[in-house]
């Protein structure tokens, strides 16, 4: 992949940094990459005592087409006595619908007046076949065994966040509740599709998936209906 991106004739150009000077930017993890160039110049994989990360570097490995590094892994994990992750499959399908919604806003002690907001209501379906990938995604989001109505390796997700102009009071009237992903002391609201696939993305690579395609347009990952990992 690496050779392949900077092979004479490719049409990359450099982004340029404010210092001047041309800079190829890679939108991959940065740290994971320090692994990858050494294993590229020394010919092995020699990584720090107690490391951690082997899925990620995996699913680096795996983006840049590094078959020997992808070995030496496997080697690894099987000298730890750790098993290579079974082959399993993730879909992520998410759309969204807007909703008018009409309300009455108090302007004054006896003056009310009829105003109009739209509201976005985002419908998602999670379906993964490991265990403890799809317990992550949960985890993630904030979902529990009681809040699933269905069973299975799949668990669906509605919400909608509030706009500023909606009262509290009538956001709840209509039932509609918000969706949070995070630590639980730094929670943070996901506000959309982009938000809410960031998330999906960052647990399918840390439990070792990859992303096999996007739907409707694979240009636009984070604005996409639907994405599909695997793991082999």
């Amino acid at each position: 992949m690496l050779g392949a991106m900077f092979r004479a004739g490719t049409p990359m150009t450099p982004n340029l940094n404010p210092q001047g000077g041309g800079h190829y930017f890679i939108d991959r993890d940065g740290k994971a990459f320090r692994h990858i160039l050494n294993f590229l110049r020394l010919g092995r994989l020699d990584l720090p005592l107690g490391y951690g990360e082997t899925a990620l570097l995996r699913a680096e490995a795996d983006f840049y087409q590094i078959r020997p590094l992808l070995d030496a892994l496997r080697e690894l994990e099987a000298s730890r006595g750790t098993p290579a992750p079974t082959a399993a499959l993730l879909h992520a399908d998410v759309d969204s619908s807007p909703r008018l919604v009409h309300f009455s806003a108090r302007r004054g002690p006896h003056h009310y007046e009829l105003s109009s907001v739209q509201v976005d209501t985002f419908r998602a379906n999670l379906f993964c076949t490991d265990p403890e990938c799809l317990g992550a995604l949960r985890a993630r989001f904030g979902v529990t065994n009681e809040d699933r109505a269905e069973g299975g390796p799949h668990f669906h997700l509605e919400w909608a966040p509030r706009p500023k102009e909606l009262p509290e009071v009538e956001y709840r009237r209509l039932g509609l509740q918000p969706l949070w992903t995070g630590a639980p002391g730094e929670p943070r609201e996901v506000v959309g599709t982009p938000s809410f696939l960031e998330e999906v993305l960052r647990v399918a690579l840390e439990h070792g998936f990859r992303l096999d395609s996007v739907f409707p347009d694979p240009e636009d990952l984070l604005n996409s209906r639907s994405l599909r990992f695997v793991r082999h």
